[in-house]
């Protein structure tokens, strides 16, 4: 009964919208989601006016929002908020918005139980939008049915591992070497095809950003070519079933480049693929026309892989060894091109709040400090450090406890660094 009369009231607020513009859409409006797990779903928002998105939350029960537009959470049934790491709200299309709804796996637990004590198989997405002009907030909802990870639900990964046949957290390559197997182990909801390809990072390189390593179908379809695109190494169309979960094999272990000494990182980009369940109608939502194609959408960027070329294999055996700090990368004697910046990559201690790097010339002068934060075992040096520092320089790093004293160092490690004309 309650429900009944909120519905009516929703009705009632939409023709309450400011006389600036059209009530906020978004398509779709309701969707299947998993319910014993997590699921991401593109959802375009559109018809806002001089608005910004706010909060999102999950609930069991709507109500007016009064003197607000629409319809928001019962606080007594609210399940929880969308974390800020996984907001990838975006501006998109015509007065429209792209949001990824990630719901997780606690989310979709907390309305089953519900749904097993009686309360409605069903909950809300419900996504707050702040006037830019001193109107009123809206509140729009979604509604999630929730369902099994089966064909009914949108095709979207939910959570992926790339990593190698290795118990190293980092692999550890001589020159010329061959890189063990890679696969990516992914679980995802829907069914469908999933496409992508394998991409290699080689020292040098920008680094991606966490926006370059989103799946395409993460993104409005008008940055979806603003990726940074790196040397492609495999492409791969793979069929998945209902099934949940699936190991993807990575790239041919010889496709891997070892010729160059410095650190790499494997990437696995994923395409957005046709798919019905995962479909967003922009004229629908009010922000433009056509379908924008979503499946296979991830409220998270795919992980990476690094491996290093150069050094001595004992290395290894210090990486993750009781959180021992090792300097690894640039190798003992090893002889750099100044023109290319230099990448300088250690083992992790797990004490460390932060790490500090420092590299010396020959007479022992510091010409390079940097602070890096924990949770991080690289860092690449700016431009001007060649130009600073020619010929034999000489590096460590050293982890920074939580109280600001240093808990433990890697030896020095001496490199060349010369620029090539």
């Amino acid at each position: 009964m309650r429900r009944n009369i909120a519905l009516l009231v929703f009705a009632t607020a939409v023709s309450l919208a400011p006389a600036t513009g059209r009530a906020i859409d978004r398509h779709p409006t309701g969707v299947n989601v998993d319910s014993q797990g997590a699921t991401s779903v593109f959802i375009t928002f559109g018809n806002l006016v001089s608005q910004r998105p706010a909060e999102s939350e999950w609930c069991g029960e709507l109500i007016p929002a009064d003197p607000d537009i629409g319809l928001k959470c019962d606080p007594d049934t609210v399940f929880g908020r969308l974390p800020a790491r996984l907001d990838l709200a975006t501006p998109s299309g015509s007065s429209g918005l792209t949001d990824i709804m990630s719901i997780p796996a606690s989310v979709a637990r907390r309305a089953y139980q519900a749904a097993l004590r009686g309360k409605a198989s069903q909950f809300f997405y419900v996504r707050r939008f702040v006037s830019l002009v001193g109107g009123p907030d809206e509140y729009v909802f979604v509604t999630c049915r929730m369902a099994t990870v089966g064909a009914r639900t949108p095709l979207s990964l939910t959570n992926v591992v790339v990593a190698a046949d290795l118990s190293a957290p980092i692999l550890f390559v001589r020159p010329g070497g061959v890189v063990p197997p890679v696969t990516a182990r992914i679980d995802y909801t829907g069914t469908g095809w999933l496409r992508g390809r394998w991409e290699v990072a080689m020292p040098g390189d920008e680094s991606p950003t966490p926006f370059d390593l989103l799946t395409e179908a993460s993104l409005p379809v008008e940055d979806r070519s603003r990726q940074r695109r790196y040397r492609e190494l495999e492409r791969f169309r793979v069929f998945l079933p209902p099934t949940g979960s699936v190991t993807l094999p990575g790239p041919s272990p010889e496709s891997l480049p070892t010729d160059v000494e410095g650190s790499y990182q494997i990437l696995l980009r994923i395409e957005a693929v046709s798919e019905k369940e995962s479909e967003s109608n922009l004229g629908a939502a009010g922000a433009g026309e056509g379908l924008v194609f979503s499946g296979a959408v991830a409220g998270f960027p795919m992980p990476t892989l690094r491996y290093v070329v150069g050094g001595e294999r004992s290395d290894l055996a210090l990486v993750g060894e009781f959180g021992a700090l090792a300097a690894i990368a640039p190798a003992e004697g090893a002889v750099l091109d100044g023109s290319r910046p230099v990448g300088f990559l250690w083992s992790g201690d797990r004490r460390a709040a932060s790490y500090l790097l420092e590299v010396e010339d020959e007479r022992g002068e510091r010409v390079l400090a940097a602070i890096v934060r924990a949770g991080t075992s690289a860092y690449e040096a700016p431009p001007w450090l060649a130009e600073r520092a020619q010929g034999s320089l000489s590096w460590r790093v050293s982890g920074i406890g939580p109280d600001g004293d240093p808990i433990g160092r890697s030896a020095w490690r001496t490199f060349t660094l010369r620029r090539v004309e």
